[in-house]
């Protein structure tokens, strides 16, 4: 299943919670990414989420994408994407590992 999101998503702003906030992307780092970087475009608040590393094939996750927010299940994981099978099956779409929360 597919949610538009826009500028907003699931998830609001830890101060003003506000849903209307910047896509988030990854943070560079040497090695492999490991969290999330976000900001407000309500009170330009910045903050990171950590990119879940127990994920497993099976678990419920939520994906956002720049359009569009997906919710479904891990299909296949992989170090780098997972794929997410669609509410009600669907869909099958790969993601890089960093846009997915699990849910």
């Amino acid at each position: 299943m597919f949610r538009t999101a826009g500028t907003r998503t699931a998830d609001p702003c830890p101060r003003c919670r506000t849903r209307a906030f910047r896509p988030g992307t990854p943070t560079p780092e040497s090695g492999p990414c490991t969290a999330v970087a976000y900001t407000c475009a309500h009170c330009a608040h910045a903050w990171s989420r950590p990119i879940d590393d127990d994920l497993e094939t099976l678990d419920t996750v939520r994906v956002d994408l720049p359009d569009a927010t997906l919710y479904g299940t891990a299909w296949q994981v992989e170090a780098d994407r997972v794929q997410v099978r669609g509410s009600g099956g669907v869909c099958l779409r790969w993601v890089e590992r960093w846009r997915v929360s699990v849910y």
